[in-house]
C-alpha cells in the first residue's frame, strides 16, 4: 500500500526489515541499546557485531542511556541498508497512556528529524515498541502514522518512508490506520 504525501511516498509493507535496500532501517532499541531481542537482535545478527560495537561507543560517549524517544545513528555493518537509526520507544504502562503517546510520536519524529540531517533519502520503521515493550499495536500504528503523515507534508526528505511490519496482525493494524491508498 502507498500514498503520496507532498513529494514523498508513505508504504506499508509486509517482510524482514533486515532485507530492504533502503538508506536506513530504524531499530526499535533499548534505552542502553543492548541490542539481545526482538528487531534489534535480528539487525546485528543479520548486519554484525559491529552495530553493537557502533551502539556501545554511543552509549560510552553519550555517557548515558537514551532517553525515551532518542534517536542516534551508526553504519547498518553487513546489512542491505547503509545505516540503522535506533530509537528507544515506551514501555507500555510505565507513563501514562498519553505520555506514552507522547514518546512513541517523540520517537518517529527523531528519527526522520535524523534522517533529514544526514540526506537521507529512504528509511524504513518497525512497529515501535509494540512488541516486548508492549505498546498496543492499533495504537502504535494510528500514531506512527500520523506522524510520518506530519513530517512528511513539512518536509521533501525522506522521499520514501517504509513501514515494514514483521507479521500479518501488524500489517493488518497499520492497513487500518493507513486508510485508502492512492
Amino acid at each position: 500500500m502507498k500514498k503520496s504525501i507532498g513529494s514523498a511516498t508513505l508504504e506499508i509493507t509486509q517482510g524482514d526489515i533486515t532485507t530492504l535496500v533502503v538508506d536506513a532501517i530504524v531499530n526499535a532499541a533499548n534505552v542502553n541499546l543492548q541490542h539481545g531481542g526482538g528487531v534489534a537482535a535480528a539487525i546485528v545478527r543479520k548486519g554484525g557485531f559491529v552495530i553493537q560495537d557502533e551502539s556501545d561507543a554511543i552509549i560510552d560517549r553519550l555517557g548515558r542511556p537514551l532517553e525515551t524517544g532518542e534517536a542516534v545513528i551508526t553504519t547498518a555493518g553487513k546489512l542491505p541498508a547503509k545505516f540503522v537509526i535506533h530509537t528507544a520507544g515506551p514501555m507500555w504502562g510505565k507513563q501514562t497512556e498519553g505520555e506514552s503517546d507522547q514518546l512513541l510520536r517523540r520517537a518517529v519524529r527523531n528519527s526522520l528529524a535524523l534522517a533529514v540531517k544526514k540526506k537521507l533519502n529512504s528509511i524504513a520503521f518497525p512497529a515501535i515498541s509494540t512488541g516486548i515493550f508492549a505498546f498496543p499495536v492499533e495504537r502504535a500504528a494510528k500514531l506512527m502514522l500520523a506522524e510520518a503523515t506530519a513530517h512528511l507534508r513539512d518536509h521533501s526528505k525522506p522521499e520514501r518512508v517504509i513501514f515494514c511490519l514483521f507479521d500479518v496482525a501488524t500489517l493488518q493494524a497499520f492497513q487500518q490506520a493507513f486508510g485508502p491508498a492512492d
